[in-house]
């Protein structure tokens, strides 16, 4: 119940990046207002002109920015956040009963501020609905793999090689999907498959490593912290800045959250930068196979104890329990004597 019905209920609109473009006395007006209207709302971004603020949307520092110059704008990205790009259009309207009261009072005409979506959603996904179901099967095909590889299998690296097989499969049929057939997923195909293969092996893979060591009792770390602990914090519905903090960076740590925002960079982003994403899902892919080999080495530890040192304790047990001179004891020398 907490991990399902947490992030809903506690999400609230506060520091969004935001870029603020223009003279200095209006940029501070502007944001002066804003912070006052809506408190804690958003985090203010400076930038040069509009063009350094359509590089900061581009590049995913920034949600949206204002430009305040002779001809005023309000940019929004709704490849970044549809809810975000919402509430940005919607200052449109205030900002421009703003500026043209200001422009009446300095003897000038009113002012049309106008609204453009500078990373749009595309035609195939316009509500951003199949990114954000996209999400979801990277980490139940991840807990897939990694569970149905440890029941079935026997043997560490047995299963390393089944998940890595799984996961490049998973990865194609997955594009193929998402991408090919709903379209919620945009760029190149292979780059995309490969981030998916990825983060269904960081899940899978963990999931091995951690049964590999402990046995099957492992397989629970799928269920308790991927699915309850890293879901609800993942970011992977909304923006990281709706959660508490600081819980919403937290979750681009694990698998779910870094792979959902690989995906959405890939696909609308490419300018971001895309080398933490790929370091996280990387790094809990390594950390499974590492684990696998620790339970490998493991497992051939205990195979030799078994095969050499107890058969060796077992021979000298057998001695010590034999009788030195089993037929003297067995056959008296005088059967007189014995009746």
């Amino acid at each position: 119940m907490l991990a399902f019905s947490w992030p809903s209920v506690t999400s609230s609109v506060k520091n969004l990046p935001l870029a603020v473009a223009g003279p200095e006395s209006a940029v501070s007006q502007v944001e002066s207002a804003l912070s006052t209207a809506s408190p804690g709302t958003f985090a203010f971004v400076g930038a040069d002109d509009r063009a350094g603020a359509v590089s900061k949307i581009e590049s995913r520092e920034v949600y949206g920015a204002i430009v305040l110059d002779s001809a005023p704008e309000v940019l929004t990205s709704s490849a970044a956040s549809p809810v975000v790009s919402q509430l940005l259009t919607g200052l449109a309207p205030k900002l421009q009963a703003q500026l043209s009261a200001a422009a009446t009072a300095a003897g000038g005409s009113a002012v049309t501020v106008a609204v453009t979506d500078v990373v749009p959603l595309a035609a195939s996904d316009p509500r951003g609905s199949g990114l954000t179901a996209a999400a979801f099967p990277l980490t139940l095909g991840g807990m897939l793999g990694g569970i149905l590889a440890t029941i079935l299998i026997v043997g560490a690296w047995r299963r390393v090689v089944a998940i890595t097989v799984y996961v490049v499969v998973a990865g194609v049929a997955l594009e193929g999907i998402l991408g090919g057939w709903f379209g919620a997923l945009q760029g190149d195909f292979f780059v995309n498959a490969g981030a998916i293969a990825l983060t269904l092996l960081a899940v899978s893979a963990t999931i091995v490593g951690v049964a590999s060591l402990v046995g099957r009792a492992g397989i629970a770390v799928g269920p308790v912290l991927f699915l309850l602990i890293a879901n609800p914090i993942s970011s992977a519905t909304q923006p990281l800045e709706f959660l508490p903090q600081p819980w919403g960076a937290v979750g681009q740590w694990f698998p779910r959250g870094a792979g959902s925002t690989l995906l959405r960079d890939l696909s609308y982003f490419p300018s971001a930068n895309l080398l933490f994403p790929w370091l996280v899902v990387a790094s809990w892919a390594a950390l499974g196979i590492v684990l696998a080999l620790a339970g490998h080495f493991r497992e051939g530890v205990r195979a030799r104890f078994t095969n050499e040192v107890l058969p060796e304790h077992a021979v000298h047990g057998a001695h010590a329990a034999t009788p030195a001179h089993p037929a003297h004891t067995a056959t008296p020398t005088h059967p007189a004597h014995a009746a």
